[in-house]
């Protein structure tokens, strides 16, 4: 079977004041047409970094993408010419970022921001381009789309600015629509908003979406399923269910942990997860969750536990997974 997309065993470095800072650590997963994916951790665990090189938007310096294959579509992303790695950005490959004030620009309307891809990417003349920007503007919820083309992005609200963010992804019908923690800046309500608006406009185009986040409640209810990172490492990837229902790393249970509830009476405050995230200017040489990890072991701190099967398409790199996985009450102990 042919996927959508391929990540195999892709690193990325960054070199700064003499140190080498291992942000992405051989990291390997599939995404299909139409499927949706999150990938969920805290600051610094490698989630954004990740798929800034899918994208071509390492640079050097400071970065570099060091190894690794990134297949589209059978091509191997990372062997393509700038100019043919800008065809794929925005034309089949779209990104939604986290702060929709600073990712447009604040000096050309909307319109023009609109129509910019659309001229590039489809060849549309002017008229068509403006019909099509509209229309999108429209596709994302936004009122009076044709009269706002001229409007620039300080006159709308934050939740419509992403709405307008989501639109200009979605100019060229990508295949593949990446959103990195786009609700962030978004209070609550419109975050549910735009959350129903991505999950419906995937069911509309059958987009594949992979969907960048810290929350994992948030993503709960939007994907298929899970990868989890934690200092530039896949610790467990799974369908969505089978991950909240029997996480398999001691990670992910403290991620589970920390999602509030709406009954807190037993509980006066959220659970956190003890300890500091490792330096990555250094190699691991053990699991990198060890000194934070209730459930560690002697052989947690001599190895780099590898990914390994768990259940159906749910792996795990931890030594004690299975053990884990038997566990129903998060508060039980080994």
């Amino acid at each position: 079977m042919t996927h959508l997309l391929e990540v195999k065993d892709l690193v990325t470095r960054f070199y700064s004041d003499g140190a080498t800072i291992h942000a992405v650590n051989g990291i390997s997963y599939t995404l299909d047409e139409g499927e949706s994916l999150a990938i969920v951790g805290e600051s610094g665990s490698g989630k954004s970094v990740g798929v800034m090189s899918i994208m071509g938007l390492i640079r050097f310096p400071p970065g570099r993408v060091e190894g690794g294959e990134v297949l589209f579509k059978g091509r191997d992303l990372l062997k393509l010419s700038p100019d043919e790695m800008r065809a794929v950005r925005g034309g089949e490959i779209s990104m939604v970022f986290q702060d929709p004030m600073t990712s447009l620009n604040p000096v050309l309307s909307v319109g023009q921001q609109l129509m910019e891809p659309l001229r590039a990417h489809l060849g549309l003349d002017k008229a068509a381009a403006r019909a099509r920007a509209a229309e999108l503007l429209s596709l994302v919820g936004l009122p009076n789309a044709a009269e706002r083309l001229k409007d620039y992005p300080f006159q709308f609200s934050g939740g419509q600015r992403q709405r307008i963010m989501i639109a200009m992804a979605l100019t060229c019908n990508p295949s593949l629509l990446i959103a990195d923690e786009p609700t962030t800046a978004l209070d609550v309500t419109i975050q549910a908003q735009i959350v129903e608006l991505v999950k419906e406009l995937q069911e509309r185009l059958n987009t594949a979406i992979i969907w960048i986040s810290h929350n994992l409640a948030l993503v709960a209810g939007m994907v298929d399923k899970v990868i989890v990172m934690y200092s530039g490492y896949i610790i467990e990837q799974a369908p969505v269910d089978d991950l909240y229902e029997q996480p398999a790393h001691p990670y992910t249970m403290g991620l589970l942990h920390a999602i509030p509830s709406l009954d807190q009476r037993n509980q006066e405050r959220l659970a956190s997860i003890e300890g500091m995230p490792p330096d990555l200017r250094k190699a691991a040489t053990a699991c990198p969750f060890a000194p934070r990890c209730p459930y560690v072991i002697d052989r947690c701190l001599q190895e780099v536990p590898p990914l390994r099967a768990v259940g159906p398409n749910h792996t795990s790199a931890c030594w004690r997974a299975e053990e884990l996985r038997k566990i129903h009450n998060f508060g039980e102990e080994l």
